[in-house]
């Protein structure tokens, strides 16, 4: 289950389905991949088609990322997020430059 968000953008997507914080062409994407891991207790949930991997050290924001996990969204954009338990939380919507 899906317990907290960092990009505020994508929660209010999550909650409501608008598009105002987000890339409009990824909507479709998006919509899939919060389904999944909304449903999803571990990192073994995730398709591998979605690049899912954990990440090191600290983040672009200077953030330590450790324990946190990235899948693809499309180009650079990335999904990043922790498990707490088998909850989702930290879920962020990235643009890797």
């Amino acid at each position: 289950m899906i317990r907290s968000f960092r990009h505020k953008g994508l929660a209010r997507f999550f909650a409501s389905g608008s598009k105002a914080g987000i890339r409009p062409d990824h909507a479709a994407k998006l919509q899939r991949q919060l389904a999944v891991l909304d449903h999803a207790v571990s990192i073994g949930d995730i398709p591998p088609s979605w690049r899912p991997h954990e990440l090191h050290g600290e983040g672009e924001s200077g953030r330590n990322v450790e324990g946190h996990y990235a899948i693809w969204v499309s180009g650079n954009w990335r999904l990043t997020f922790a498990f707490e338990g088998t909850d989702v939380v930290l879920l962020d919507y990235v643009d890797y430059h």
